[in-house]
């Protein structure tokens, strides 16, 4: 099966679970074969652990959960060693850490030193324990949740964690006539029990492969870099987005347009995805927050100023 058709049967196989949310499964698949990390931040209720363990199903792809907590510690993540006193001897046990698909549940409601566990892991696929590096899955793959409406006994994620994720969606609620057919989805079981695999691990590395394959222009790249710095000048921005928001952009919309079957990158796939991937990686001084200026509000504003390539 072509790549890109794999990726139209894992998109068809989550929507039989997660009704109404086209075109955030569309980009959750864009992060996951582009090789980068997704924060989702919406409300309670929504879908996005049953979306995170709709794909790790439907690529048969081993899927942990992690509660994060304010007594949360980074041994909870990654593991430690633990003494065995039959032999006098330590043995690595490994965290929850070790998987495919990490959906690490309301992320920010553990403490900073917990959040910055997985820094290295998802910089670099690999962590460190007692003085040794271990690699994580070669597909490894965090999909970060957090509620947008609660903050008591929260810590908001610091830029350094922020940057880490490619995209940042928010799934929303959904239409009155959706909700019923989830409604009438859920009256005898939860769908999820029935979902089955339309792909295997393997069929995920070809996409990962074919993403890279696909053309890009000058030109875009040009159009990828001046959108990015621009976010760096804007009035009422305190920070910017940083190089590696332009290679994101660049993977992302590769991976866009291997899933509508093309080969090669388009403005559209750019300004489609431009504020999932810079909105949040954007700080604003703290009189423009209070006047109701927002980062996507910025990147909007960027995208009806900058010149599109032809």
């Amino acid at each position: 099966m072509p790549p890109h058709d794999s990726i139209a049967a894992i998109a068809a196989n989550i929507e039989q679970v997660i009704r109404g949310q086209h075109a955030a499964i569309r980009l959750l698949l864009a992060a996951f074969t582009s090789g980068g990390h997704v924060l989702i931040e919406d409300y309670p209720g929504t879908g996005k652990t049953t979306l995170a363990k709709a794909l790790a199903r439907s690529v048969d792809a081993p899927f942990q959960r992690i509660q994060f907590t304010p007594d949360l510690l980074p041994s909870d993540i990654l593991g430690a060693s633990i003494y065995n006193p039959r032999d006098q001897s330590f043995r690595l046990h490994r965290g929850p850490i070790f998987t495919t698909v990490l959906l690490a549940d309301e992320i920010n409601r553990a403490s900073p030193r917990t959040q910055s566990a997985l820094l290295e892991a998802m910089a670099e696929s690999q962590v460190s324990l007692e003085g040794e590096t271990h690699r994580l899955d070669e597909l490894f793959f965090v999909i970060a949740t957090q509620n947008p409406v609660e903050t008591h006994g929260t810590y908001p994620l610091p830029e350094a964690q922020l940057d880490r994720f490619a995209l940042r969606l928010h799934l929303g609620y959904v239409t009155p006539a959706q909700e019923i057919e989830i409604l009438d989805a859920h009256q005898d079981h939860p769908p999820l029990e029935d979902l089955r695999a339309v792909a295997t691990v393997d069929d995920v590395h070809v996409m990962r492969r074919a993403v890279t394959a696909i053309r890009v222009s000058e030109e875009i790249k040009r159009y990828i870099v001046d959108l990015v710095a621009a976010t760096r000048t804007g009035a009422g921005v305190r920070l910017g987005a940083s190089p590696r928001a332009s290679i994101t952009l660049l993977k992302a919309s590769q991976a866009l347009a291997l899933a509508d079957g093309m080969d090669y990158v388009s403005p559209d796939y750019v300004q489609e995805l431009a504020i999932p991937v810079l909105a949040h990686r954007i700080g604003l001084e703290a009189e423009a927050q209070f006047g109701g200026l927002s980062a996507a509000q910025i990147v909007e504003g960027i995208l009806r100023r900058l010149p599109v390539p032809r």
